[in-house]
C-alpha cells in the first residue's frame, strides 16, 4: 500500500516513523517547507494536500494536522475513495460530525480514528475484565501542566476557532474516551469549564469537571493548571469491586497486574506507549481482511459528542443524542 501523512509536526512524525518502518510511507505533506525538509528523503514531499492526493493517488492518508483542518481533509479523502486514519480529535464542531459520518457512509474507503490508548495493555485488560460485569461506574482524572510557552509553540493552540477547546479536546480527550469505552455512553451530562491560570494567554479552558448520568454514570476531572504532570488515573466500581487503571498497571481487589508499555519517545516528548503502532497495525489488518475497524467514524465521534456537550452545559444538564 501507498500511505501518505499530512501534517509533519510531533504526532505526524510519529505516524511517519511507524509507516516508514512498515515500508508503506510514500509521501509527506506540510505547509511549512522547513519542517517538510526534515521528512525522509526517500518519499515524496508536498506542501498542498489536494495536490498530493491527485499526484500520488495514495491508498490511505493519515491526518495529523491542527484540529480545525481535520473534518475537511477527512471528507476530501473519503470522497476520493482513500482510506483515512485521523488523529484526535475527529472534528471540533457539531455539524462536522454529521458531515463526516455521511462521507463515511457514501465512501468505499475505511475511516479510522486514532484513539490509541485503547490499545495499551492496562486498558485492554480492564476492558476484558469488565465485559461480563454489571453496575459499572467510575471516575477519571487528568492533571497535567501546560505553560504559556506550550501555547506559543503553535499559532493554532489555545484558540476556539482552531483548537476547538482546551484541556478537554486536546490533553484529556483520550482519557474521556476510555471512560465511555469502559463504562458506557451516558444519557446526559452536566459540566463546568474554566480557565484558572492562563486567561491572558489562551481563549479556551484549562480545567473541566463533568458528571455523566443515566444508564452509564461516571465523573471526569481534567486540568492543565497542575504544577506538574501526574499519571492519568481511572477508578471503576464493577459489581461493588474497585478496579484502578493506571498507565502501566491495573489493580483489582488488592492485586496489581503490571504491563510493559513499550514506550516510544520522540523529540523529548513524554512516551506515548505502544498504542499508536498497535492501532496502525490493526487498521491495516482490517483493511486487508475486509473487516470493520472498531474505531470508525461513529466510535470516534462519541467522545466529541461528550466534549461538545460539556462546552454547551456550563452547569446545565445536556442530553446526549446519538
Amino acid at each position: 500500500m501507498k500511505v501518505a501523512v499530512v501534517g509533519y509536526g510531533i504526532i505526524g512524525r510519529l505516524h511517519a516513523a511507524i509507516l516508514h518502518k512498515r515500508g508503506t510511507l510514500s509521501a509527506v505533506c506540510d505547509v511549512d517547507e522547513a519542517v517538510l525538509a526534515t521528512a525522509p528523503d526517500d518519499v515524496a514531499h508536498y506542501t498542498d494536500y489536494t495536490d498530493m492526493l491527485e499526484r500520488e493517488s495514495p491508498d490511505a492518508v493519515h491526518i495529523c494536522t491542527p484540529h480545525y483542518l481535520h473534518a475537511a481533509m477527512v471528507i476530501e479523502a473519503l470522497d476520493r475513495g482513500v482510506h483515512v486514519l485521523c488523529e484526535k480529535p475527529l472534528c471540533i464542531r457539531p455539524e462536522e460530525i454529521d458531515e463526516i459520518l455521511e462521507a463515511e457512509k457514501r465512501s468505499t474507503a475505511t475511516l479510522g480514528v486514532c484513539l490509541q490508548n485503547r490499545y495499551n495493555g492496562a486498558n485492554q485488560y480492564a476492558k476484558a475484565y469488565l465485559e461480563d460485569k454489571k453496575n459499572v461506574s467510575g471516575v477519571g482524572q487528568v492533571a497535567w501542566c501546560r505553560t504559556a510557552a506550550y501555547y506559543a509553540s503553535a499559532a493554532w493552540r489555545g484558540k476556539w476557532a482552531t483548537e476547538g477547546g482546551g484541556v478537554l479536546i486536546n490533553q484529556a480527550l483520550h482519557t474521556l474516551d476510555l471512560m465511555q469505552w469502559l463504562v458506557g455512553m451516558p444519557d446526559e451530562l452536566i459540566a463546568q469549564t474554566s480557565c484558572l491560570t492562563l486567561a491572558d494567554t489562551i481563549e479556551v479552558e484549562d480545567t473541566a469537571s463533568i458528571v455523566c448520568r443515566g444508564k452509564h454514570e461516571f465523573t471526569f476531572l481534567a486540568t492543565t493548571a497542575s504544577s506538574s504532570d501526574f499519571p492519568v488515573t481511572i477508578q471503576l466500581k464493577a459489581d461493588g469491586e474497585t478496579v484502578t487503571v493506571l498507565p502501566d498497571r491495573v489493580i483489582v481487589g488488592g492485586e496489581s497486574i503490571s504491563f510493559e508499555n513499550g514506550c516510544f519517545s520522540l523529540d523529548r516528548k513524554a512516551c506515548y506507549g505502544n498504542g499508536h503502532e498497535a492501532l496502525i497495525e490493526d487498521f491495516y489488518a482490517c483493511i486487508a481482511d475486509g473487516r470493520r475497524f472498531a474505531i470508525d467514524g461513529e466510535a470516534g465521534a462519541r467522545v466529541i459528542r461528550l466534549i461538545l456537550a460539556a462546552y454547551e452545559s456550563q452547569g446545565k444538564p445536556v442530553h446526549l443524542s446519538t
